[in-house]
């Protein structure tokens, strides 16, 4: 039994914007924040990857929480990332985000250690019982090189504050199987399989892309909630070009949106090159002519 969107449908990943002195910029913040939420965003991850945070301290992170609250309000789900690789400290983290007025957390598996599954169980059990807030498992194997195992992804369900996946897995099969079987509600975390994955039960997406294009990525999922099918599939192959770009060019995803949005990024990022941001440019402008077409 699905618990249906605990966070909402359509969450964006937002960036974290900074000053050009490379301070956090939290009036940015606030008004990137208040624009997701107006097109379409039923909710605002923070402080994730695309939110770089592995390059911010404890205390922005808690700043940036407390200054989009103030921004949207109490209406849009607000999580914050608060994953690192010492249990400990991400149970600290958690509590700060918990002060802060996060309505959730988003917890990695732990990175580069490659810890067992006993040793992952326990990590997102002790993170769960630090706070009172729901919690998203943030399934990733490739960016921590261990996953979340279906077994152990069984039992962790049993928490009652496990509530949520963001899936990067890539492994489908075994994704529509947890979804069918436990009570999780899954968010996909690739652009390519947002409409997949809500097509067989997920709960919707957590999404880098929709810093850009937030009402172009909603729209696939209210086509397909009012049985337009081929409608959500053709408004989802529209948005693959972009995706593609901004997702699989050998960049990350903070930089790729950073190009069109603008602002710096932390290194030891750098800002995408000339001809990266030209041809992000041209996907998006095909995909908005595309979509002015009826």
């Amino acid at each position: 039994m699905s618990t249906g969107h605990p966070f909402g449908r359509a969450l964006c990943a937002m960036i974290t914007p900074f000053s050009p002195s490379g301070t956090l910029d939290l009036d940015r913040a606030g008004e990137l924040a208040a624009h997701l939420v107006a097109e379409g965003c039923d909710g605002l991850v923070l402080n994730g990857t695309t939110g770089e945070s592995p390059t911010t301290t404890d205390a922005e992170k808690a700043e940036l929480v407390r200054a989009v609250r103030a921004a949207v309000g109490p209406g849009p789900s607000l999580l914050t990332g608060v994953g690192t690789a010492d249990t400990r400290h991400t149970a600290e983290l958690a509590r700060e985000a918990e002060k802060a007025g996060a309505d959730g957390l988003l917890v990695v598996t732990p990175y580069y250690s490659r810890p067992p599954q006993a040793a992952v169980e326990a990590h997102f059990l002790k993170v769960a019982d630090a706070t009172e807030l729901p919690v998203m498992v943030y399934d990733i194997p490739g960016r921590t090189g261990t996953r979340v195992q279906p077994a152990t992804m069984r039992r962790l369900a049993g928490h009652p504050r496990i509530v949520a996946v963001k899936d990067c897995s890539y492994d489908f099969l075994a994704s529509a199987r947890l979804i069918a079987e436990t009570g999780l509600a899954y968010y996909s975390g690739a652009e390519e399989l947002n409409l997949p994955l809500y097509a067989v039960g997920g709960a919707g997406y957590v999404s880098t892309v929709a810093n850009v294009v937030p009402r172009q990525l909603r729209a696939v999922l209210d086509a397909f909630d009012a049985g337009d099918t081929a409608g959500a599939a053709l408004l989802h192959a529209r948005t693959m070009p972009l995706a593609e770009l901004m997702m699989a060019s050998g960049l990350p995803g903070t930089v790729t949106a950073k190009a069109l949005l603008g602002g710096p990024v932390r290194e030891p990022l750098q800002p995408a090159d000339r001809e990266t941001v030209d041809g992000l440019r041209s996907a998006l402008e095909a995909l908005l002519q595309a979509e002015s077409v009826v």
